[in-house]
């Protein structure tokens, strides 16, 4: 029977390292996803445009790292349960992270027409994958493969669907190129089961970065980090635990780096040697932080600050999408173009225009005046999770 190998096991201690972790990679995350203007950014703040890998490309598997690292702690009370009962938890939990994303995707429900009139949107073209998509579907399938085989599933679990997906990839290729846009087979399954119109399109044609078979990958990223939460919570946390978790840091590095000479570093369609490069990279960060936090006396304020995004992750994440959209309906007039058509700006990018966008003038760099903006942008939300923090409020799903 699934989890029938751990009658009654109780959740493990919370650590605050690992909320930490958790909630650097989510200020991060608004970090990168809010600057002044898209055109003026510093090159580790952009996404690599294909192959590659840039700082910003670590914040989404460190994310799911994250992940896997909480539900080490988290699913340890669900072992001995009735399957019934663990396996409607896990439904019910994806589906709602799932539905939350597609509440993101479809807000604020209407836009400004060309007559400047609002109107609703259209769910002709809602897209339906997203980053909370992902998170859901590889949190429901890691959940499930931990459930049913524990720890030992965890790590073939991994494996198995690393090289699965890179065999497909090379089976199921639409081209010379296997790892290109047009001829990596997700594409085409994205098109197929979802819809183009449905599907994000930022290279300029129907093409998801969180689609169905890219996603495959991302559960393994999840599974090694429930792996390495495991080894964590189990302890002792020691010089020994922590020489082990940079010992396998290494080895996950090695082979990436061995693997990409083959396989691709490429966010967008998560290649397998992407994982082991972010989860090697991951998990040289989280023993780090280990050290830092959990075996000193004290903690500064920045980890503090971490520790509070990380224990409200998924809320302040929909807050800092929810609502520039939102702000985004609120327009005045700001002239005429070349051609008498009429002009609009909003509040986000009137307060970049008059406060930061200046800055970057001034020192002669627009990029500073957009990572200005940025930070700023990081820091209000920072007020209002360390402000729930310290009033104990926690939004759970």
């Amino acid at each position: 029977m699934p989890g029938a190998s751990m009658p009654g096991a109780a959740a493990a201690p919370r650590l605050a390292a690992l909320d930490a972790f958790r909630g650097a990679t989510v200020a991060l995350m608004i970090l990168v996803n809010n600057p002044g203007s898209w055109q003026h950014l510093y090159p580790p703040l952009a996404h690599a445009p294909w192959h590659g890998c840039t700082p910003t490309d670590l914040v989404f598997p460190f994310f799911l790292f994250a992940v896997g690292n909480a539900m080490a702690i988290s699913m340890q009370a669900w072992f001995g349960r009735p399957p019934a009962q663990v396996a409607m938890k896990i439904a019910r939990r994806t589906a709602l992270i799932f539905l939350i994303g597609l509440f993101l995707n479809a807000s604020p429900f209407v836009r400004w027409d060309a007559a400047g009139e609002l109107v609703p949107r259209s769910w002709e073209t809602l897209r339906v994958m997203g980053v909370l998509q992902r998170i859901a579907l590889a949190w429901g399938a890691a959940a499930l493969i931990v459930w049913a085989w524990g720890q030992r599933g965890a790590w073939w679990g991994s494996a198995v669907l690393l090289l699965g997906y890179w065999a497909a990839c090379l089976v199921f290729a639409q081209g010379a190129d296997p790892y290109s846009l047009e001829g990596f087979f997700g594409t085409h399954v994205d098109r197929a089961l979802l819809g183009p119109a449905h599907l994000y399109r930022g290279e300029g044609v129907p093409f998801d970065p969180e689609g169905l078979a890219s996603t495959l990958p991302a559960v393994a990223q999840v599974l090694l980090g429930y792996g390495v939460g495991r080894a964590v919570a189990k302890g002792p946390l020691d010089d020994a635990l922590l020489v082990r978790l940079f010992m396998l840091a290494l080895g996950l590095l090695a082979l990436a780096w061995a693997w990409q000479l083959v396989l691709p570093l490429n966010k967008k369609i998560w290649t397998s040697s992407y994982v082991l490069l972010t989860t090697g990279l991951a998990c040289a960060g989280l023993a780090a932080l280990l050290r830092f936090v959990e075996l000193r006396a004290s903690r500064p304020a920045w980890v503090r600050g971490c520790e509070a995004h990380g224990r409200n992750a998924l809320f302040v994440f929909v807050l800092s999408g929810f609502v520039p959209r939102v702000l985004a309906l609120l327009r005045w007039s700001d002239g005429t173009d070349a051609e008498g058509r009429p002009r609009w700006i909003t509040p986000l990018p009137w307060v970049y225009r008059s406060v930061f966008e200046p800055l970057g003038a001034w020192v002669g760099d627009p990029r500073l005046g957009s990572l200005a903006f940025a930070c700023a942008n990081l820091a209000v939300y920072t007020l209002i999770v360390i402000w729930m923090d310290r009033r104990g409020l926690f939004v759970r799903v």
